[in-house]
């Protein structure tokens, strides 16, 4: 499935002008967001935390059979070797730390429901994930088997499905991507990153709603300033470019093969923090996406599209400057069947 037919062009904040987009040129001090006591003690939650979360591994690429033209020293973070197949468990470790009792209820694509499920079921909390309908059933019927109640919607009813179920029984609603407990969590990952590589010239991160991007920015920018921190968005579900550009967060009709990166808003928390520390958004193509997927497959290194869009934006020049850099791309994630496979490299 190709985009919505948007250029795939770099996102300066320079080169933003138009009055809707001033907030852009001074935004919001978000030290009352994200702080470093915030991130610290995150980290620690998620360093103790009872779900097993892993010291995925940084590997070089020249530790791969994979070949690419980029004259940059590029590393791959593995998050698709983490518990429950993708970074989404470190956030929420720190929000079931800091949550009050449930019942909790979210919603989410796959990745994030699927951490959600595994710490309900762990902690032995009662819950249920609302998905789009337009989400892979293999992915309902993952969330499904740690006995958690899954409910399918069009995407836009979530948002109102979710305020009901609030409302009318009384549940304690997680955001999927806007909540800064969960924001605060991904920073554990930018720590692992800058232990091994403490001042890396890019780090490229796969973007939907946000808080991935968030949280690493906001880790990063508190520990190493000179780091320049870029989102990578699809084409057809690009929320954040188009936030960024407005200054508020926007709605639209997401669509992805990306499944996970194709929530139909930005957060707002989210795009506070894109706007103070990240460098750029730039959008890859569907083709982009597949052709990264299937290269990486090719290298033994099994990632879902979603993970793979930072890859892609490496893999087709999307980022200037790269040369002699050292360049750290974050592979989020790995929960994608084989079915959904097949259908890729078709």
């Amino acid at each position: 499935m190709q985009g919505a037919g948007l250029p795939s062009v770099v996102l300066t904040h320079r080169d933003i002008s138009s009055p809707a987009t001033n907030m852009l040129s001074s935004p919001p001090n978000d030290n009352t967001l994200i702080s470093k006591e915030m991130l610290e003690e995150a980290r620690q939650r998620v360093k103790d935390s009872p779900l097993k979360i892993v010291r995925t591994p940084l590997i070089n690429v020249k530790e791969t059979t994979l070949t690419l033209e980029s004259k940059c020293n590029l590393l791959l973070k593995l998050e698709n070797m983490q518990n429950t197949g993708s970074f989404k468990i470190r956030g929420v470790a720190n929000q079931f730390a800091r949550a009050q009792q449930g019942p909790f209820i979210t919603m989410s694509a796959g990745n994030y429901g699927r951490a959600f499920a595994y710490a309900l079921k762990w902690f032995g909390h009662e819950g249920r994930v609302l998905m789009p309908n337009t989400a892979p059933p293999s992915r309902a019927s993952v969330i499904s088997s740690y006995g958690v109640d899954v409910e399918m919607l069009a995407p836009e009813c979530l948002k109102t499905a979710v305020d009901r179920y609030v409302r009318d029984h009384n549940m304690t609603f997680l955001h999927p991507f806007d909540d800064l407990d969960l924001i605060s969590g991904y920073g554990s990952l930018a720590f692992e990153i800058l232990q091994e590589v403490p001042e890396p010239d890019v780090i490229l991160v796969c973007c939907g709603g946000g808080g991935l991007l968030a949280g690493i920015a906001s880790a990063v920018k508190h520990s190493s300033s000179s780091t320049k921190i870029y989102g990578v968005e699809p084409e057809g579900a690009c929320t954040m470019f188009r936030s960024l550009l407005d200054g508020k967060p926007v709605t639209m009709d997401a669509k992805s093969i990306a499944a996970g990166l194709a929530p139909p808003f930005a957060g707002t928390n989210t795009l506070n923090i894109c706007m103070e520390h990240v460098e750029d958004v730039v959008l890859v193509s569907e083709k982009d996406i597949v052709e990264a997927t299937s290269l990486l497959y090719r290298a033994g290194l099994v990632v879902e599209p979603s993970g793979a869009a930072a890859f892609a934006a490496v893999l087709k020049n999307k980022i200037p400057d790269l040369d002699n850099k050292t360049v750290i791309v974050v592979l989020t994630g790995g929960n994608v069947s084989p079915e959904e496979l097949s259908c890729i490299f078709v």
